[in-house]
């Protein structure tokens, strides 16, 4: 796979763009709020926990 030199993560220039979204009534920052939350979970999600990384020994 190949980078490109010089330029910034898309995936991540586009979560900083919906963070930084004005809402423009409730209900959008509802819907906003939710994106975040739905965020912190899958990252949760992702995250190894130190005893993941463990190997048993038999």
């Amino acid at each position: 796979m190949t980078k490109a030199k010089g330029s910034a993560d898309k995936n991540l220039t586009n979560v900083v763009e919906a963070l930084e979204t004005e809402a423009v009534n409730s209900h959008h920052a509802q819907q906003l709020q939710q994106d975040k939350n739905d965020r912190r979970h899958q990252d949760s999600l992702n995250f190894d926990q130190p005893s993941d990384l463990e190997h048993q020994r038999n």
